[in-house]
């Protein structure tokens, strides 16, 4: 007989049985609730910035290798070269400097070329002077238009050859006992005349002609005729006081710029650097 049966034996008649009691095998284990511990907020979105650093870390040395290993395989590259030399240039080279060009000069006076004889004309006043026609016919009127005025208008002097130029440099030097500087403050040097280009003349007053090829010539009525209207055909004083090429003042001598061709002849003359002028400023001669 089982422990059970003995025990339900042995209730009283009348008293509910007692149930049964399970062996100690059959007992259920308790169940209990295991509580997880929560992670902090933070914990999370610091794990995704981690990962994505690295990540990113990971990116840049693929990089970084791939370039190492591609300059390895790959030749050298060579910086190319210009074609011409002369367009390698120093910084201090690619500064943009205005050019003063080197003027050709012989104590103080340019080199001029001849005028050709087809390009001269005789003057209406005295057929032996001669100028280039487009300055001869411009002295013509200027030389009417002053005459209307009561001015006398004397042409001294035109166009001059080599050979002539060579006499009134060298040949006077030698009367006057001059050294060539000394001549060249009044006179010009073959080859550097301005006389040679046939646009330059020496003018004179008709009505006192004691004074001219001197500077007395500033005081006479025709000097003071020109000096107002000289430009308005063309003409311009070519050695003017304290002029750039340390020529002596010379008031009787003019030159015509009155065309392109005038005007691009003489130009030059402004490209010289400053020259003292002569030492007694005084000046008497046959023109330049």
């Amino acid at each position: 007989m089982t422990t059970l049966d003995s025990v339900n034996k042995a209730s009283k008649p009348g008293q509910p049985a007692i149930a049964p009691v399970e062996s100690s095998n059959d007992i259920p284990v308790a169940k209990r609730k295991q509580t997880q511990k929560k992670q902090p907020k933070w914990l999370k979105p610091t794990l995704y910035i981690l990962g994505g650093v690295g990540l990113g870390a990971i990116v840049v040395l693929s990089s970084v290798l791939l370039l190492m290993q591609a300059s390895k395989t790959s030749p050298t590259a060579t910086p190319s070269e210009p074609e011409n030399p002369a367009e390698q240039s120093s910084p201090a080279e690619s500064v943009d400097t205005p050019d003063v060009p080197a003027v050709e000069n012989v104590l103080g006076h340019l080199p001029y070329e001849a005028a050709p004889e087809s390009e001269l004309q005789s003057l209406s006043a005295n057929a032996q002077i001669r100028l280039r026609k487009a300055a001869a016919q411009k002295f013509n009127e200027m030389s009417a238009s002053a005459r209307a005025s009561g001015i006398s208008l004397v042409p001294l002097s035109g166009f001059r050859t080599v050979e002539e130029q060579n006499h009134l440099f060298f040949g006077v030097k030698a009367q006057r006992n001059q050294n060539a500087s000394q001549r060249a403050e009044v006179s010009a040097p073959p080859g550097y005349s301005e006389h040679h280009t046939g646009y330059a003349m020496d003018i004179g007053d008709g009505n006192v002609p004691s004074v001219n090829l001197s500077q007395g010539f500033e005081q006479t009525a025709a000097f003071q005729w020109l000096e107002k209207n000289a430009a308005r055909y063309g003409f311009e004083l070519s050695f003017p006081p304290d002029n750039i090429q340390g020529v002596s003042y010379e008031p009787w001598h003019w030159r015509f710029v009155g065309d392109i061709q005038s005007l691009e002849t003489f130009y030059r003359a402004h490209n010289l650097p400053t020259s003292s002028t002569a030492p007694d400023g005084k000046a008497e001669g046959s023109g330049q």
